[in-house]
């Protein structure tokens, strides 16, 4: 880098070097140096504008799942900052890497009740892993280079700059480190901890593992996939970790939790040994901790030693890489097992046959269409290799029980902060991270309605995505859940307003309305064969609700089948 430069280039010369090759976000004058100084990189950077800076941040966020590398957002001052805090809560609560910048008046108006200005470093603060504010444009790249490798060490999640006029216009008079300062060495567990972990899972009669986002993070997948195979152990995973183990897989129980499966359910509370790798134990998987798989050790393996007891006691803690942790645990047990477990045990055959038992019906023919028609549809329309990208609602766990995943990194979701909203600008983010990659979707129209201002992103850049619209007028889920806690409900109807497919056809896009159980089939392939992005308005039922799973399972257990 030359000697002295402007600090918006040394800005994006430092997101250069760490290999970004697209930003997401919308101009405002407090951040125009940074925007001017994109324009002498065309070749290397390009910034994708937005509608919405909520919506920057989520494409941010996308990308960052679609890739595991950090995603970044560049918004202005003000207004422009604070729209960012939805989509950073949203990354930090699901540990996804993005760097979210956003320009600051100057350092002698602070305090000042300056246009557009706000205290953006307070208001971040909980809502990433770090939050800097840069007032010297000789702070670009020591504040730059840590940034990245916080977002990116240990527990993943987002960093928060505030870049301050005199920063972005001011001189950089210091060169660009020779070496960027990398992520702390990733860690494995204590040799004492991973032996007692293989005596304990050689030890047990009826072991489950749990698996979560952490997986999918550390890139953990083969090694899940290994200790499964090798120890025959049935794979249960979280929302967040959804895609970490092959759905198709004989030893794949589905995701465990409130709209989890029943089996999955089922499993975990009879095990008596609970393998949890990068998971939370929040309550939308574990209800209530303390009375989650009561009868088994559990064994908790997190690299965010924060997590360790936070919600459910482990019996043995291992704090480390799910990777690393995982491989050096199947070499510990390899030195303990003389030979493979090829034998079917009990514990395999009666969840076997509980799921042989057990079978939900899909494919139904009403009108208005029912909403798990859709479902069995789509199941057979998507294939291994698309990314589903979802919105929050009756609509996100359908998907996630319904269509299975096979590859890491295909199923991307709003976990632990449930941000409606999240699926079209997430999509679009999935989209420029894997452009060869079909991306689908799935959407509801309450959360739909909240970022599909995005939609002129999708035409803008020529990026195809197919959202599948499951319209049912009401926020489906809120509705189920007064119901339930009241009898009763309100403020949760929609109307039947407005026309979504001449909302995509204004937007230059497919706009296809389906009303018929019939036409979904000829809809998503019309979809999948254009070369442009389409929105399929499927018309569901509007009062049908999805039922929770715990009850379904107590109801198993109850049943004594075992």
């Amino acid at each position: 880098m030359n000697d002295v430069e402007v600090g918006g280039e040394a800005i994006i010369k430092t997101l250069i070097k760490h290999k970004i090759t697209h930003t997401f976000g919308f101009p405002g004058a407090a951040i125009v140096a940074v925007y001017d100084a994109l324009l002498e990189h065309p070749e290397e950077i390009r910034n994708i504008l937005v509608r919405h800076e909520q919506g920057a941040a989520h494409a941010a966020d996308g990308f960052a799942r679609a890739t595991g590398n950090p995603g970044v957002c560049i918004v202005t001052s003000g207004p422009g900052a604070s729209n960012l805090v939805t989509g950073m809560s949203t990354a930090f609560m699901d540990s996804s890497p993005i760097i979210a910048m956003a320009g600051q008046v100057a350092f002698k108006l602070i305090g000042h009740e300056a246009f557009q200005e706000t205290d953006m470093v307070d208001i971040a603060l909980h809502t990433c892993k770090k939050d800097f504010q840069i007032r010297d444009a000789n702070e670009i790249f020591p504040v730059f280079n840590e940034a990245f490798r916080l977002a990116t060490e240990g527990r993943p999640g987002p960093v928060y700059i505030d870049l301050t006029k005199d920063a972005q216009e001011g001189k950089c008079t210091e060169s660009f480190p020779q070496k960027i300062p990398m992520s702390e060495p990733r860690f494995t567990g204590q040799s004492e901890e991973l032996k007692k972990a293989a005596s304990l899972l050689l030890q047990a009669e009826r072991p489950v593992m749990l698996v979560g986002g952490g997986v999918l993070w550390a890139n953990a997948s083969g090694e899940v996939a290994s200790l499964a195979d090798r120890l025959k152990i049935p794979v249960a995973n979280t929302l967040m970790g959804s895609s970490a183990f092959p759905d198709n897989h004989p030893l794949s129980l589905g995701m465990a939790g409130m709209y989890g499966t029943e089996i999955a359910n089922y499993a975990i509370e009879n095990a008596d040994l609970l393998l949890a790798v990068g998971c939370r134990f929040s309550n939308r998987t574990a209800k209530e901790p303390k009375e989650f798989a009561k009868g088994a050790t559990v064994i908790h393996i997190d690299v965010d030693p924060t997590e360790i007891n936070r919600n459910k006691k482990a019996d043995l803690a291992i704090v480390g890489d799910a990777r690393l942790v995982l491989s050096d645990l199947l070499k510990t047990i390899e030195l303990k097992l003389l030979k493979l477990k090829n034998e079917e045990f009990n514990w395999i055959k009666q969840l076997k046959e509980l799921r042989e038992g057990y079978s939900e019906k899909l494919d139904y023919d009403t009108h208005p269409i029912d909403y798990r028609r859709v479902f069995y549809e789509l199941r057979k329309f998507v294939n291994d290799e698309d990314i589903i990208v979802t919105g929050v609602g009756c609509h996100q766990m359908m998907a996630q029980r319904f269509i299975p995943r096979k590859y890491p990194r295909t199923f991307i979701t709003s976990g632990g902060e449930g941000t409606m909203g999240f699926g079209l600008p997430a999509a679009i983010g999935a989209k420029v991270a894997k452009p060869g990659s079909e991306i689908i979707n799935i959407d509801g129209d309450g959360s739909f309605q909240m970022t599909f201002e995005e939609l002129a992103v999708l035409a803008q850049e020529n990026l195809k995505v197919i959202t599948v619209l499951c319209n049912n007028h009401y926020l489906g889920m809120v509705r189920q859940w007064q119901k339930k806690m009241y009898g009763r409900y309100s403020s949760v109807y929609l109307g039947e307003i407005p026309d979504f497919t001449k909302i995509a056809e204004a937007y230059g896009l497919n706009g296809i309305e389906v009303s018929r159980t019939s036409e979904i089939p000829g809809a998503l392939e019309k979809a999948r064969k254009s070369n442009i992005s389409s929105v399929i308005d499927i018309h569901v039922q509007p009062e049908q609700d999805f039922g929770e799973s715990h009850q379904l399972a107590v109801e198993l257990q109850d049943s004594k089948r075992f």
